[in-house]
Parts: C-alpha cells; sequence; structure tokens
C-alpha cells in the first residue's frame, strides 16, 4: 500500500471526529456501507471519485479538497485547504466558506493569468449604462 490512501484515510477520520459524527453515521450519509469506510479511514482500501465526493459532501468540505488528499488534482493550494479543514477554532460550515472563497480566488486568478497570457482584458464586462438625470429632472 502507498501512503496516500492512509494519508487520505487519516485525514477523513480527522474531519468525521472533527464533525463530532460516528463512522456509522458518516457512511449512512456518504451512501457508503460502515466496513468500506472504515477501510477507507484506515487506509485499507481507496475510494473512487465518486465515493470521494460523496464523503465530502456529508463531511460539507470541498470536493477538490478530498481530490487534492487522494492525489486525483494538483498540489498547488495544498497547504491552504489542508489548515482549513484541520483548524479545530472554526465550524464546519466556516471551513467550506472559507475554502469556497480560497478556490474562487484561485480560478479568477488562474483565468486572469490566462487572459493576461492571451493579451485579452481579463476586466469585469461591462454592465448596463445608468441613465443619467438632467438638470430639470433632479430638482
Amino acid at each position: 500500500m502507498t501512503e496516500e490512501p492512509r494519508d487520505l484515510g487519516g485525514f477523513i477520520r480527522d474531519l468525521r471526529r472533527n464533525a463530532r459524527i460516528s463512522l456509522r453515521q458518516l457512511a449512512e450519509q456518504a451512501g457508503v456501507s460502515n466496513p468500506y469506510l472504515s477501510q477507507i479511514e484506515r487506509g485499507l482500501r481507496k475510494p473512487s471519485a465518486e465515493v470521494l465526493a460523496q464523503l465530502a459532501s456529508a463531511l460539507r468540505v470541498s470536493t477538490p479538497l478530498m481530490y487534492l488528499r487522494a492525489g486525483l488534482l494538483e498540489r498547488e493550494g495544498h497547504d491552504v485547504l489542508a489548515a482549513i479543514a484541520a483548524d479545530s477554532d472554526l465550524t464546519v460550515a466556516q471551513k467550506q466558506s472559507l475554502t469556497q472563497i480560497y478556490e474562487t480566488f484561485r480560478r479568477e486568478n488562474a483565468r486572469n493569468s490566462t487572459d493576461a497570457e492571451a493579451g485579452t482584458d481579463a476586466g469585469p464586462e461591462p454592465g448596463p449604462e445608468q441613465p443619467t438625470r438632467s438638470h430639470k429632472e433632479s430638482q
């Protein structure tokens, strides 16, 4: 076995414990069997991307964070997401919000970088013009 699934299993176990839910409760919420989830947490099984997404949803963490821990996505930004997930001072909802904000900023920066390399303006789309009031209307 490689270290990655064990690391992933420990990560899932820590998230579950931080959320204060039992193995049985998480298995039920994620739609997987209790023995299968136990094997994942112990590093004996490597879950599919679909199971990881189900676990992420049940644990209220981002799917990309789960994919990062499983080695399915590039490692860039991994430390920030892991720090958010591991912070015991944050609620699950706060962790989810921070993760979503962070991922939004990263996507925006990547898009702006790609646009800059292509020589296009990545600024916001111009909105409809606001009607101007005449001097008579404002009096």
